[in-house]
């Protein structure tokens, strides 16, 4: 364990400061400041022998998180990295962008604020890469079979990093122009920085993994196609199907997905020349959803000098303590303050959204909205308390509805489940024999560690299928669902 009395000594949550707004807001670079070696190491020995670590449940790859935060209070970051890296490939993802449910069930959680295990997290692995310990493991034999992957995200990146290690020769098909799928594009650079994506590549591809941006399977290769060249096929394509608003003026312009803005964006912030862009500089913008993806675009508005930024949720606004019907070690809905939100402008709840509406040039120019009241469990707007919120711009962020498929289901005949996800087996396989399913594709929407938790898990389900056994950790089954989600 850590420190023995560090959790009584240290009763405070403590995490980096984030750098000042009006300073952020002047360029892309990631929001935290630099961590304190001393602090990190305090809330590192806060970390309890608590006998049954409930931080592991909670988490879907099952950190050894008791272990390396106790190596943390030890100054043993070599040691730490190898024990993060034993159950997590990219903790340089999880640490910046995973909610982080192991702090939601967190022992010490139940009478204190809990250990901050992101932090430390992301500062083993940022150490590990600053001193050279990230090295290639390239595989010390190959078998001979192959594996194509689709989809670059981080389900598809951490399969094809498990089995390109078990000695198979593994390519990586993504359909946008560079490698890493949201990660890539759907994350704005404030909350990580492509550094970090980049430095894993390039540790992949020098251990053998080979990558083919910019080819859409279905289209330029036909599924069957693949499926006849590679040994085995793992589809890790995501759940990118945007939830939509059918409502009077959703055609306006000036009306877009939150996808179609942070993507043209991360593009900009790529060197890239993206004609009629979609901008916030000047408008009045409006996002409706209250999840993560409407803070990234509140926190690119912001950075876009936006003349305004209302962010409308349709529900109540949640809770600042843990609810009843929540209890530990359950991950309790709460209302959270990112750093998007800290920039400025406005966030209303109980919001729903009626219309679109027009100016003379036929573009949108406000939104009307009615309270939002609960009638037999829907949601509906409250009659008489309509009003307009001026809106140049409106981004549509809630949510989406599962993996896209027509190509997929038409050539391989693949059937899917009531969330419109592609059906698969406990162990990751299709009806279609030597097809797989990883990540959001195969469980709908969800966390990113979740999705690398699949993508380790579908590797060994593959290399049990090529090799008749395998030696790959399978964290998660298909229907695995942790008390902390």
């Amino acid at each position: 364990m850590a420190d023995p009395k560090g959790f009584l000594k240290t009763t405070e949550r403590e995490t980096p400061a984030r750098r000042p707004v009006s300073v952020r807001l002047m360029d892309w670079k990631e929001v935290y400041e630099q961590g304190d070696a001393a602090q990190l190491k305090r809330q590192a020995g806060r970390c309890m022998d608590c006998g049954v670590p409930f931080c592991h449940q909670g988490c879907p790859l099952g950190n050894l998180i008791p272990e390396w935060n106790d190596l943390t209070w030890r100054d043993e970051g070599r040691q730490a990295i190898e024990r993060l890296h034993s159950t997590n490939n990219f903790p340089e993802f999880t640490g910046r962008l995973c909610p982080a449910p192991c702090e939601s069930s967190c022992v010490l959680a139940i009478s204190q604020p809990a250990v901050t295990i992101k932090q430390v997290e992301v500062s083993i692995i940022d150490q590990a890469f600053a001193n050279g310990w990230v090295q290639p493991q390239p595989p010390g034999r190959l078998t001979g079979k192959t594996v194509a992957v689709v989809g670059s995200g981080p389900a598809g990146l951490a399969a094809a990093q498990q089995l390109t290690r078990a000695g198979h020769t593994v390519a990586v098909f993504e359909r946008d122009d560079r490698i890493g799928g949201l990660l890539r594009y759907g994350i704005p650079d404030f909350k990580m920085e492509k550094k970090h994506l980049e430095s894993r590549l390039a540790q992949m591809t020098a251990e053998g993994t080979r990558f083919r941006a910019g080819v859409t399977i279905g289209v330029d290769i036909a599924w069957d196609d693949l499926r006849a060249r590679y040994d085995a096929v793992i589809v890790a394509t995501g759940a990118m199907v945007p939830r939509d608003l059918p409502i009077p003026g959703r055609d306006l312009p000036g009306v877009h997905f939150a996808m179609e803005y942070l993507v043209q964006q991360n593009k900009v912030g790529a060197g890239d020349t993206v004609d009629q862009q979609i901008t916030a500089e000047g408008k009045h913008v409006v996002v409706l959803g209250g999840g993560d993806t409407g803070a990234d675009c509140i926190g690119t508005a912001h950075r876009q000098l936006a003349a305004s930024v209302t962010n409308l949720a349709i529900g109540k606004q949640p809770g600042e303590s843990r609810p009843d019907h929540q209890p530990w070690p359950l991950s309790p809905t709460l209302f959270e303050v990112s750093s998007a939100h800290e920039e400025g402008g406005t966030r209303e709840y109980l919001a729903s959204t009626i219309e679109f509406l027009a100016n003379d040039a036929g573009e949108v120019r406000a939104i009307r909205v009615a309270e939002t009241e609960y009638l037999d469990g829907r949601r509906v707007p409250k009659a008489g308390t309509e009003r307009e919120i001026p809106a140049d711009l409106v981004l549509l962020s809630l949510g989406f509805t599962g993996p896209e498929t027509r190509d997929l289901t038409a050539q391989l005949h693949l059937p899917v489940d009531e969330r419109s996800n592609v059906e698969r087996d406990g162990n990751y396989q299709t009806s279609h024999e030597g097809v797989f399913v990883a990540g959001d594709a195969g469980r709908g929407q969800s966390l990113i560690v979740w999705a690398i938790a699949e993508g380790r898990a579908a590797a060994a389900a593959v290399d049990r299928y090529l090799e008749g056994e395998t030696l790959l950790p399978a964290p998660v089954k298909p229907t695995d669902h942790a008390f902390a989600i």
